[in-house]
């Protein structure tokens, strides 16, 4: 088996599930008593949000190096960001830690394929949404990515990510919200819905839509085990 690092705390609730869903996906196809040989360096959240909210990229990329570099050392063979949004330095990250970074939206890009879908809504904070590096992943492979058109709804999304589903919060008014937001992608003409940030399942389910939904942590957690396995 090999040996995969995982950068996380970005947020916990999210890489909490990684580790349970690698874990699981390496017993399911080993059994026994086979789980996951990984490595987790956890940040504290708030220093992240502050780089991040500042357009300070090059303090999270050395933050994320430093991290890397540590996994690397610690025996790690591969590494896996926790989190949708820190893939916008991710190609940036693999060239100067020379370790293969498993990309969450390369992963998510080929599941897509496979039910041959070509439009689809992407939820995910402002940078996961509005930047490119997401949805480049998805047009190598000639997918078109749909955000939400309405400010307020990006703002909605982008703010509850960090104030309630970062913190493991809930809310029926909040997931309401959402829903609303996805269907109406779909009446965009999306065919499936990206949950482009890895705390958005918490308040969409599967058979919530009337499309496929691809959860990115889960997407993401299977690639990482294919690759441990490899």
């Amino acid at each position: 088996m090999k040996i995969i690092g995982l950068i996380g705390g970005i947020s916990w609730v999210s890489t909490a599930d990684y580790y349970k869903l690698i874990n699981e996906g390496i017993n399911e196809k080993l059994g026994g008593l086979n789980f996951s040989e990984c490595l987790i360096y956890s940040f504290n959240y708030a220093d992240i949000k502050k780089n991040n909210e500042n357009n300070d990229w090059d303090s999270t990329f050395n933050m994320l190096l430093k991290a890397s570099q540590f996994l690397k050392q610690g025996g790690a063979e591969a590494i896996v960001l926790c989190a949708n949004t820190m893939h916008f330095i991710a190609d940036r990250l693999e060239a100067a830690i020379d370790l293969p970074i498993i990309h969450i939206a390369t992963a998510t890009a080929v599941e897509i394929e496979k039910q041959e879908l070509k439009k689809v809504g992407l939820l995910g904070t402002r940078f996961t949404m509005e930047l490119d590096f997401f949805k480049d992943k998805l047009l190598a492979k000639g997918i078109e990515a749909i955000i939400p058109k309405s400010e307020e709804d990006k703002d909605f999304i982008h703010t509850t990510i960090f104030e309630e589903l970062g913190k493991g919060l809930v809310t029926d008014e909040t997931k309401k919200r959402y829903l609303e937001i996805a269907n109406q992608l779909i009446k965009d003409g999306a065919e499936g819905i990206i949950l482009g940030c890895t705390e958005i399942p918490l308040v969409i389910k599967p058979g919530e839509l009337s499309v496929p939904i691809f959860d990115t942590a889960l997407i993401h957690s299977k690639a990482a085990v294919d690759f441990q396995l490899s």
